[in-house]
């Protein structure tokens, strides 16, 4: 009989209503495999779409999000006309690029062009997938998946690299060469970070990971192997921010050298979509962060009763997307305090530090777990 892999709450009822409504049919068509599998196709189908509702409708906000802080950092007030506080100036935006004339430049191989945003929106959506958002609410808990999630991300450069390439235009190569430079190096680091995290948790399980935090916030991964977890938080943050391509590390797409280096040429649509997977990257680095170290969907917890009770009686939905959100500020906050280093300074960044910190973290991490299991 075909079993789905995956089991939730949404998954079971699912799963139940299927027999009762192929109970109507005529009896030839009656089958367990045949309820199993319509009942799998539903629940995927509803997978697709709670992905693309917790991705794209995100971003709006975020947008939004971002100037606001940009123009608080800088002592300005951002939108505030559109809407109250200019709520609505990003659904402005939205609706003036999708209606903007989509064209490609002469000489730009056509194909490779148009299908670059898609690749790079390929590998977001995935490890969002992957992450679990409460104890029952995850698409697909994949026994590796911190594995899993290292493969998918080194994807998302086909794309850059692509959309470089097919524009005829000297500044995206460059833009997508840096690119292609930087985010490969500094997916060695970040996954080195993860395989610490792996081995400090025992696990490549995402819910196994979350789930060996149960506790009070000493047991969150940052804060139970003193100092270690808390060196490999920042790090991860570091390689994770240069990983997207996000200010300080933006080389790739440096308006001053590049005029915006890879997607210089994509205008409309296929610009909205390159737009939209570093606001989709960015939720999931962050629910990722929040996952690995923060606990994940637990509650901060402090090991008093009368307290934790009362933080327990809040969703652990509500607990996850508050450290993702606050997660996402620090990135912001990052982008808009720092200055871009050089892109020599920037690979030297990399594999003259980074690079030997994170071997240095897994050694001694290793000693840790040897020595104090």
């Amino acid at each position: 009989m075909f079993v789905p892999s995956v089991t939730n709450p949404i998954g079971d009822f699912v799963r139940n209503l299927v027999p009762q409504v192929t109970a109507y049919l005529p009896v030839a068509f009656q089958s367990e495999t045949l309820d199993s599998v319509v009942a799998f196709l539903i629940n995927a189908v509803i997978c697709i779409i709670a992905v693309c509702a917790v991705n794209i409708g995100s971003a709006p906000i975020l947008i939004y999000m971002e100037r606001k802080v940009c123009a608080h950092v800088q002592c300005r007030l951002g939108p505030m006309r559109l809407g109250w506080h200019g709520t609505i100036q990003t659904i402005a935006d939205v609706l003036k690029m999708l209606f903007k004339e989509v064209y490609a430049p002469s000489g730009a191989d056509k194909l490779m062009f148009y299908t670059a945003p898609m690749i790079v929106l390929i590998a977001p959506f995935m490890v969002c997938a992957l992450i679990p958002f409460s104890k029952d609410l995850v698409v697909a808990d994949v026994s590796m998946g911190i594995p899993l999630i290292i493969a998918v991300n080194g994807f998302g450069v086909l794309g850059i690299l692509l959309g470089g390439w097919s524009s005829n235009n000297k500044y995206s190569l460059l833009g997508a060469l840096r690119s292609g430079a930087q985010i490969i190096s500094y997916e060695i680091s970040f996954a080195m970070i993860l395989l610490f995290v792996v081995m400090i948790s025992g696990s490549t399980n995402l819910m196994d990971i979350t789930m060996s935090q149960q506790g009070t916030v000493f047991d969150w991964w940052i804060f139970k192997i003193p100092v270690l977890g808390f060196i490999a938080f920042i790090l991860f943050f570091i390689s994770s921010t240069a990983e997207m391509n996000r200010a300080p590390f933006d080389i790739a797409e440096a308006e001053q050298e590049l005029t915006g280096g890879y997607h210089t040429e994509y205008n409309g649509t296929p610009f909205a979509m390159f737009y939209l997977a570093e606001y989709i990257a960015l939720v999931t680095n962050s629910a990722l962060a929040t996952t690995c170290f923060l606990g994940g969907f637990h509650a901060p917890c402090i090991g008093i009763a009368a307290v934790d009770n009362v933080l327990n009686m809040v969703p652990g939905l509500v607990w996850f997307f508050g450290k993702v959100f606050f997660m996402i500020w620090c990135y912001m906050m990052v982008r808009w305090t720092f200055v871009r280093p050089r892109v020599d300074q920037l690979m030297d960044f990399e594999w003259k530090f980074l690079l030997p910190v994170n071997l240095v973290l897994l050694v001694t991490g290793a000693g840790w777990i040897a020595l104090l299991g």
